[in-house]
């Protein structure tokens, strides 16, 4: 059902089971997959791909150009996959053409309230973001992270499948998988043990985890050499690989 007051453009490309509020404005670029809900009084707009099963709350703003002086009108997108649940007052910006022209975010992530993503973010899966956690351009975050409200991402970081962040932390380098980190300038705290449990990690995973994390952060060995422990370790326990495969492409640095 289309509410008579939205405002949606004829060159916009709906399934027919789309549910749009009153006085929502979709502009001419946008489409949405079947099964999509949109609240009232949102604004979806720009090169924008929305999939199947979303269900956007009212005051949302959706696709608007990046928030980057550098922009000058490119026709960049913003992509948005299937089963994601955004709250009220959240903005999304579409990419920059310097940062791949792309602003990409996965499947089955629950975003609340007033969250921010910026220009060139790319979001995996199976996401939490809690009420006003905001990421700067080109945040990288991984499968079934969590982030606490008012957590805030410095542009250029990654945030690590599996990692939680405290409430109000202050992110300003990577956070590796696993990895539970807290403050107003983040320190890494331990694993996310009870993240690992939620997703059916074994307790011999759990230990394997344990283990990575105490020869990343408690052995006081170099970043290169803790990698190459890690690497080894790695052979016999598949979960030290997503650590060891995110720490060789980081470009950041890591909190630690």
């Amino acid at each position: 059902m289309i509410h008579p007051t939205a405002l949606i453009d004829a060159k916009a490309e709906l399934a027919d089971d789309v549910e749009v509020g009153p006085y929502t404005i979709i502009d001419a670029k946008v489409r949405i997959d079947s099964g999509t809900r949109i609240g009232p009084n949102a604004v979806i707009t720009g090169r924008t791909t929305i999939g199947k099963n979303n269900h956007i709350f009212q005051f949302t703003s959706i696709g608007e150009q990046p928030q980057d002086k550098k922009y000058a009108g490119e026709d960049t997108e913003l992509i948005i996959g299937d089963n994601n649940t955004v709250r009220e007052m959240c903005t999304f910006s579409r990419g920059s053409a310097q940062g791949g022209g792309v602003t990409r975010i996965g499947n089955d992530n629950w975003i609340m309230a007033c969250v921010h993503i910026a220009h060139d973010c790319i979001l995996g899966d199976n996401i939490i973001m809690a009420n006003n956690t905001s990421l700067a351009g080109h945040v990288t975050v991984g499968d079934n992270a969590i982030l606490s409200g008012y957590s805030l991402i410095h542009q250029f970081c990654s945030v690590g499948e599996y990692s939680f962040t405290s409430f109000a932390s202050a992110v300003n380098q990577s956070i590796p998988p696993y990895v539970t980190v807290s403050g107003e300038k983040a320190r890494a705290k331990g694993i996310n043990t009870e993240g690992l449990k939620r997703h059916g990690f074994t307790s011999e995973q759990i230990n394997n985890v344990r283990r990575a994390y105490k020869t990343l952060y408690r052995e006081s060995l170099p970043l290169t050499e803790a990698t190459e422990r890690l690497t080894a370790m790695a052979a016999d326990s598949p979960e030290i690989q997503i650590l060891v495969d995110f720490l060789k492409l980081d470009e950041r640095g890591i909190i630690r």
